[in-house]
């Protein structure tokens, strides 16, 4: 009999699948005529069975949904799968893997010592084990994996602090009273169980303020830092790294001040100017940390998207460059494109979006609003998206000054007892990011529609496997095709709703 050629590797694929099924069950024909006869019929049940054996190698595809009214949170859809045919719809998402642009960090919020406080003091030790799991598992919950923590006190805290404090008119230069014995009651052991329960985290540290004495308010609230005081704030960087590492909880990455073109009247908070943060950085903390041997990344900035000279003014002093990682930046003035017109700039240095938080101020479809940060951070360059307030109460705290409207990424009722854990639409946004999207993953090219239309990002993590981010912007529901490789898939996404893809790149695709 002649040999059929293999149509595609797809096909050899498929026909490998198959020819173990056959071989097991073949028995050998008493002459050589009838088993030519046998082979053919074997061929065609082969043939037959090509699509059931090998179904579970094609390339399906895993789709998570989520809803503008949270009606079904992260709901499991029925699996469309690729097939070898052009895109049926005329709007199509097109994925190309073998575009890369950043790695990706990972996806969170901030361990506040208002949000450790709830979680760790507030919830009996169930309750705390379920909201945990649920914050941090990428099994059973929705694995978020990147924590920005405030060094002392911010404006969601109990109360105003930092780890050198002394009183009015005093100072101490040599760090002898330094201490992080504030952050043991309940930050540390809340940032250890989150480690333990994904190791992946990384940690990235930020002060609101300097200690009181290095300031020219001589306190925590209002002024700038004392050139004097340079020195001594180097190495208050230096101890809070290695203190913080001696306490299981290792420093990823810092920033130098919190929001420094800001100067708020009632929370901590100290004005730190680009060309200040600039030679603090090159003349005392890049020197202090290389000379300590820590390997924590520096990132510059830490404001809004409406002030990118900031960082740039810093970035064009080699000196100082030479110990930048790149940029942080917060999403409350500006445009997100800043970030990718500094990356233009210094392709060699990284961007992270470090925070950005939801509140009572925000109108419509909430999901979409923490959706599209997601997607067009992550569209201009940034490795991180990270949410303010991992947990908050029922009255948006607590809190000293600053943000009364703030929203976390849970909101613990302790009004209720025992108190009650609620996900808040932040939690499933950034699981449809943090739970597809590991550690590692890179994002890859696809193209999108804008913010009247579908808005897109897709990743490919180390395991080969895609993410796809869709989220529909559109009054009214969308069908769309996604296409990569000549293979394609259509889906119809409701308006107003957000849904992450997942497939196996290596899997076959199916021909049918």
């Amino acid at each position: 009999m002649a040999q059929v050629p293999a149509a595609s590797a797809s096909f050899n694929s498929e026909r490998r699948c198959t020819s173990n099924f056959i071989e097991a069950r073949e028995p050998r024909a008493s002459a050589a005529g009838s088993r030519e006869i046998y082979l053919m019929s074997r061929l065609t049940f082969a043939l037959i069975f090509l699509g059931l054996v090998c179904a579970a190698q094609a390339q399906q595809v895993t789709v998570v949904e989520t809803d503008s009214e949270l009606r079904t949170p992260m709901q499991s859809k029925p699996s469309p799968s690729f097939h070898m045919a052009p895109a049926s719809s005329s709007v199509t998402i097109t994925v190309n893997d073998a575009q890369k642009y950043q790695t990706i960090d990972g996806f969170g919020a901030s361990l506040t010592d208002s949000s450790a406080w709830l979680l760790y003091t507030k919830l009996t030790p169930e309750q705390r084990s379920q909201t945990m799991h649920d914050l941090f598992d990428e099994k059973s919950g929705i694995g978020l994996n990147f924590l920005r923590q405030p060094m002392g006190a911010s404006d969601l805290a109990l109360n105003d602090y930092s780890y050198d404090d002394m009183p009015a008119g005093k100072s101490d230069p040599e760090l002898k009273h330094f201490s992080i014995e504030h952050d043991k009651a309940y930050i540390l052991p809340s940032l250890r169980e989150a480690l333990a329960i994904n190791p992946q985290i990384k940690v990235m540290a930020t002060p609101w303020s300097s200690p009181g004495w290095m300031k020219t308010s001589d306190a925590l609230i209002g002024g700038t830092l004392k050139e004097s005081a340079y020195p001594a704030l180097a190495q208050y960087f230096v101890k809070f790294i290695q203190a913080y590492e001696a306490a299981g909880v290792p420093i990823y990455g810092l920033t130098m001040q919190n929001e420094a073109l800001f100067t708020p009247a009632d929370y901590p908070g100290m004005l730190f100017p680009a060309e200040a943060q600039g030679k603090f950085l090159r003349d005392n903390l890049g020197p202090a940390l290389g000379a300590s041997n820590l390997h924590t990344k520096v990132m510059v900035y830490d404001h809004n998207w409406d002030h990118p000279e900031y960082p740039t003014t810093i970035l064009h002093d080699p000196e100082a460059a030479k110990y930048a990682a790149g940029t942080a930046w917060h999403c409350y003035g500006g445009d997100v494109s800043a970030q990718s017109a500094v990356h233009d700039q210094f392709p060699a240095k990284d961007m992270w979006e470090t925070e950005c938080s939801g509140g009572t101020w925000q109108k419509g479809n909430l999901l979409a609003v923490t959706a599209k940060l997601i997607i067009e951070s992550t569209r201009n360059w940034a490795k991180s998206v990270v949410l303010w307030n991992m947990a908050l109460d029922q009255n948006n705290g607590p809190n000293t000054g600053g943000c009364a409207t703030c929203r976390g990424v849970v909101t613990v009722d302790t009004s209720k007892s025992p108190a009650m854990v609620t996900k808040t639409v932040d939690y499933y946004a950034l699981g449809h990011a943090s739970k597809y999207v590991r550690p590692g993953a890179v994002r890859i090219e696809s193209n999108s529609f804008g913010d009247k239309g579908l808005e897109d990002v897709a990743f490919q993590n180390t395991d080969g496997s895609i993410g796809l981010i869709v989220l529909n912007n559109a009054a009214t529901a969308q069908t769309f095709s996604v296409a990569k490789s000549g293979a394609s898939f259509t889906y119809t996404l409701p308006a107003g709703s957000l849904a992450t893809f997942s497939w196996n790149a290596s899997a076959a695709v199916s021909k049918q």
